[in-house]
């Protein structure tokens, strides 16, 4: 177990490495472009520039902008509190519809990749354009959890083996009968999506007790799922769920 884990990050980190690009700007700006793609399958970009012994690092106001060009508005009070309440849970500030951290050269690692996920989860939490949807994927998934007497602690925060921090959406306790459960929701499922969610619970399973388990609860109201995300999930022991068939699902979430 502990030399796939090994094997896993090693590649993860020489894939990571080679598919990020570099371009000089004006005004000492770098665009750094990422391998994570977005959900017009675009390569997520953000920008850095120095000042002094500091790192700014910005999306400049991409994840924001676009969701808002797309039809989805943040202004609404409860868009807004689980904007921040999605921002704090990655260490993110949002400055002018820029999401924005600030680093040194010991924490650039660690900073730039908080930055990229908070970019996929906004955008992922947020993708809302589709007029069939009627509310947040999120919210749909705690009061359903509340209906089904499933406890739950919404949004914790692990170190993993690498030393990143990742975030959850949902953690369900240990109890008599069942073992600590990290439960993701996802929205727009997407190979990508299931790249990063894999390699964080990789990353984030040898932290946490042997028998913990993750599940991936996943919107397909709107859309087909394809057997491929599903396949990538459970190749790594993440259990996918479909909304469709949630039920099925709550002996094991609420034991």
């Amino acid at each position: 177990m502990i030399a796939g884990a090994d094997g896993l990050i090693d590649r993860y980190v020489a894939w990571l490495r080679e598919k990020t690009s570099l371009r000089a700007l004006e005004k000492g700006y770098v665009e750094i472009t990422t391998p994570y793609l977005d959900r017009h399958n675009d390569y997520l970009q953000i920008y850095m520039r120095e000042e002094g012994e500091k790192i700014i690092l910005s999306d400049d106001g991409y994840t924001i902008e676009d969701l808002i060009q797309s039809g989805c508005s943040l202004e609404s009070p409860k868009r807004r509190s689980l904007l921040k309440q999605t921002l704090a849970g990655f260490g993110v500030q949002e400055r002018d519809n820029c999401l924005e951290v600030r680093a040194t050269r010991q924490t650039f690692p660690m900073r730039k990749h908080d930055l990229v996920q908070a970019m996929l989860a906004v955008n992922d939490l947020f993708c809302l354009a589709m007029p069939m949807v009627a509310s947040l994927f999120f919210e749909d998934v705690i009061a359903w959890m509340d209906a089904a007497d499933i406890r739950y602690v919404p949004g914790a925060k692990f170190t993993g083996k690498s030393g990143f921090d990742h975030h959850f959406d949902i953690v369900i306790p240990k109890s008599r009968l069942r073992p600590e459960r990290l439960v993701e929701t996802v929205n727009a499922p997407s190979r990508s999506k299931a790249e990063s969610l894999a390699f964080k619970w990789e990353d984030t399973r040898e932290a946490r007790p042997s028998e913990s388990e993750a599940y991936a609860l996943i919107n397909d109201q709107d859309a087909n799922v394809s057997e491929q995300v599903l396949e990538a999930m459970r190749r790594y022991d993440i259990q996918p769920v479909l909304w469709s068939q949630r039920d099925a699902a709550v002996a094991k979430l609420a034991a």
